[in-house]
């Protein structure tokens, strides 16, 4: 793989194409790859041919108004892949506090047995890195978070769990992020936040956070006065 190999596109549907950009990791960064889909984005929300464009990890789907424009649309795409440039966005720091362990974080245990380190190292640890958040996805303003220590990267739970709470902190393989709704879920849970991360009576900023944002885990012994 080189850095200049190029993303695939398929169908998804009539009016819907995919941009698959998974096999051109490792020789780019996630983040760089990641960069390069908002910038597409970006591009493609200027054109004003489309119902919804939609940044995944890897890769980017567009919805057009019009299925004629698809065979047009999926010759376009990697052109202009080739174009774009990953692009920075300097977003602002998120201050995340989170109650490790206990009843807030049942699998922290686990998971420090698993790497054989104790639970204090694995908090270390993971509140340590400045994430960058890739893309929202699996529930409204769920962050995919790119930055976790390697020595970290722990499987998702063979049997997953029917109901997690709001604000359950988890890593899930090489990535960690947050529930910001109960709901089912397999990510190892290590901890708790009561930061809202999704408020939709707030249409202008339904999401505390946005692709591009970075977020820091700061641990704390209670959550009982802690408010954004």
């Amino acid at each position: 793989m080189t850095l200049h190999a190029s993303p695939k596109v398929y169908r998804l549907g009539e009016k819907a194409l995919v941009l698959d950009c998974s096999e051109l990791f490792p020789a780019q960064t996630k983040l760089t790859i990641q960069s390069r889909i908002w910038q597409l984005a970006q591009t493609c929300t200027e054109k004003e041919v489309f119902i919804d464009i939609v940044p995944g990890m890897n890769n980017l789907t567009i919805y057009l108004k019009e299925s004629a424009q698809s065979s047009d649309w999926l010759a376009r795409l990697v052109p202009l892949w080739n174009e774009t440039k990953a692009t920075a966005i300097f977003g602002p720091t998120i201050e995340i506090p989170v109650q490790y362990g206990g009843q807030y974080g049942p699998d922290l245990d686990e998971v420090a047995r698993r790497h054989q380190l104790d639970t204090e190292e694995v908090v270390r640890r993971h509140s340590t890195p400045e994430y960058t958040v890739l893309f929202l996805g699996f529930q409204p303003g769920f962050p995919y978070l790119d930055g976790l220590d390697s020595s970290l990267f722990t499987p998702r739970l063979s049997t997953p769990r029917l109901s997690i709470p709001a604000g359950s902190v988890g890593i899930g393989g090489s990535q960690t992020g947050i529930y910001p709704a109960t709901s089912p879920g397999g990510w190892q849970l290590i901890g708790r936040t009561n930061i809202a991360l999704f408020t939709p009576q707030l249409p202008a900023t339904p999401t505390l956070l946005v692709p591009g944002y970075k977020v820091r885990f700061t641990p704390v012994s209670s959550l009982e006065f802690i408010s954004l």
